[in-house]
C-alpha cells in the first residue's frame, strides 16, 4: 500500500524527500522533492536523464521516471527534515530493463515461483581516512596487526556509535562493531533479511557512513584496495535460501557434518561454477583486482580469496561454512552494486539448485599457502578485462540479469577499462623509460 507522503511529511516534520535510484555502477542518484509536492511526484515519477548517469543511454532517450518504494522510507537521523526512499526506474511506461533493483526483484520473483527466497546478510568494510585520501585518519592507528584494536575503535567511538545508534533506531539489529585488519578499517554487522531488503539497507549504509564521517571531519571510503600494503574492503555475503514464507531454512540439515542440505551444496556449486564470470559483478572495478590478487599485507594476510574453492570454517576459501544452515561468499568487495551483487549471486546459486551442481570436494587446507597442491582449481581473473570477457561468455548470468542490462553494463565497463588502459602510470615510466 502506497504511503501518503504529504501527510507523512506534516506528521514527521519532513521538508524534502530524496527520490533515489541506483545506476549500473552502483552510484546513487536522487531528486530532492519538496514535501508539498511529494504525492504529485510520487504519482508522476521524478524525471532523470539516463545518459547523465551510468546507464547505457543517449541524450535522445526519453526521461527515466523513478517511482519511490515508500516501504523503504528512512528519515535521515542526522538531518531529519529529509527522508530517503529507494525507487524503481521506468521509461515510456515500462520498468527500465537496466535498473539493478528491478533485476534483483525479477530474480526473487523467479525464485518465489519455486517456493524459494534468498536471505542475505552483508559485512561491508570501510576505511576512515583523511580528506585527501592519502592515509588513515588516525595517525596513532599504526599497529602491524591492528584487528580488533580496542584503543583504535575507542578513538573513533563518536563516528562508529553514531552509525550504530542510527541502525538500531531503524530496526536493522546491529550486533557488533569492530576495527578490522587494516589500519583505519572498520566493520559493522547487522541482522540478515531477504535479499531486496538487505540490498536497500546496504545502499543506504554506504550513503550514511560517508555522511556521518564527513560530519566528523573525516572521509569514509569503501574502495576495495585504498592502500597497497593494507587489507582491502570486502563485502562478504552470508547466504541461505528459505521457503517463500520465510519460515523454513532450506539450507539446514542436522544430519550433515557441516549442517548443510543437498540444496545448499547445489547452491554453492552454482557459485563455484559461475565465480569466474560473476566476479565482473561482485568485483566491478579496476581496483577490485588489487584486493583479490594481492600479495601479503603487513598484517600477514589479505583475507581475500584468490582461488575458486570452498571449505569449512576457513577464511582462506572463496566460500566458507561458518555455521549450520548458511554459507559465506567472501568474493565480493564494497565497490559492488548492492542490487546487482545479490541478483548475480541469486542467479548463480539458483542455477546450481536447478541443475543439482556438485561443488566438488571440500578443501580443509590453507589456500594462501597450499593451493598449489590441488590440481585443476579454477583461478579468479587477474584483472577487470578478463572478468568482463568471462561474464560476456556466461549466457546464464547475462540472461538472468537481463540481456539489455548485461549489454549496457558490459559496454560501460569496457569503456572504463579502456580509459584505465590509456592511463600512463609512474611504474611504467620507472621501469620502461630507459629500455
Amino acid at each position: 500500500m502506497s504511503m501518503d507522503l504529504v501527510a507523512y511529511a506534516k506528521k514527521n516534520k519532513v521538508k524534502y524527500f530524496l527520490f533515489n535510484y541506483t545506476d549500473l555502477f552502483g552510484t546513487q542518484r536522487a531528486k530532492l522533492v519538496p514535501a508539498e509536492a511529494g504525492n504529485k511526484m510520487q504519482k508522476a515519477g521524478a524525471g532523470f536523464a539516463g545518459f547523465a548517469t551510468w546507464l547505457d543511454q543517449t541524450p535522445a532517450h526519453p526521461d527515466v521516471l523513478v517511482y519511490p518504494d515508500t516501504s523503504t522510507l528512512i528519515q535521515l537521523p542526522w538531518k531529519p527534515e529529509i527522508a530517503w526512499m529507494a525507487g524503481d526506474p521506468h521509461m515510456s511506461g515500462k520498468p527500465l530493463e537496466q535498473a539493478p533493483r528491478l533485476a534483483l526483484k525479477r530474480g526473487m520473483e523467479r525464485a518465489a515461483k519455486q517456493n524459494m527466497k534468498l536471505m542475505a546478510g552483508c559485512e561491508p568494510e570501510f576505511h576512515l581516512i583523511n580528506a585527501d585520501g592519502s592515509a588513515p585518519s588516525d595517525d596513532k592507528d599504526h599497529q602491524e596487526k591492528p584487528c580488533y584494536d580496542q584503543s583504535a575503535i575507542m578513538r573513533r567511538l563518536d563516528v562508529i556509535t553514531e552509525i550504530c545508534d542510527i541502525m538500531t533506531k531503524l530496526g536493522w539489529g546491529p550486533y557488533q562493531n569492530d576495527h578490522e585488519d587494516a589500519n583505519g578499517q572498520f566493520e559493522i554487522n547487522w541482522n540478515f533479511s531477504d535479499a531486496l531488503t538487505t540490498a536497500d539497507q546496504l545502499a543506504f549504509f554506504k550513503f550514511m557512513v560517508k555522511a556521518i564521517a564527513e560530519k566528523h571531519g573525516m572521509r569514509a571510503t569503501f574502495m576495495p584496495k585504498p592502500f597497497i600494503n593494507l587489507s582491502g574492503n570486502g563485502c562478504h555475503a552470508h547466504l541461505s535460501v528459505w521457503d517463500k514464507a520465510g519460515k523454513k531454512n532450506l539450507f539446514e540439515n542436522a544430519n550433515d557434518e557441516m549442517g548443510l542440505s543437498p540444496l545448499a551444496y547445489n547452491f554453492i556449486g552454482g557459485l563455484i561454477e559461475h565465480a569466474d564470470a560473476l566476479v565482473a559483478i561482485t568485483n566491478p572495478t579496476v581496483n577490485s583486482y588489487k584486493r583479490i590478487n594481492a600479495p601479503r599485507t603487513i598484517s600477514g594476510a589479505t583475507w581475500s580469496p584468490n582461488t575458486v574453492s570452498f571449505g569449512g570454517n576457513n577464511r582462506t576459501h572463496m566460500v566458507r561454512i561458518p555455521d549450520a544452515g548458511r554459507c559465506e561468499f567472501r568474493l565480493p568487495d564494497c565497490s559492488a552494486n548492492p542490487y546487482l551483487m545479490l541478483a548475480g549471486i541469486l542467479a548463480a546459486g539458483m542455477d546450481g539448485i536447478e541443475r543439482k551442481t556438485n561443488p566438488g570436494k571440500r578443501l580443509d587446507i590453507d589456500m594462501y599457502t597450499q593451493s598449489h597442491t590441488v590440481k585443476d582449481l579454477k583461478k579468479l581473473p587477474l584483472n577487470l578485462l578478463d572478468a568482463l570477457r568471462n561474464f560476456e561468455k556466461n549466457k546464464l548470468l547475462c540472461a538472468a540479469l537481463g540481456e539489455e542490462l548485461s549489454a549496457g553494463y558490459l559496454k560501460l565497463k569496457h569503456n572504463e577499462w579502456n580509459q584505465y588502459a590509456r592511463h600512463l602510470t609512474q611504474w611504467e615510466r620507472d621501469t620502461t623509460l630507459d629500455c
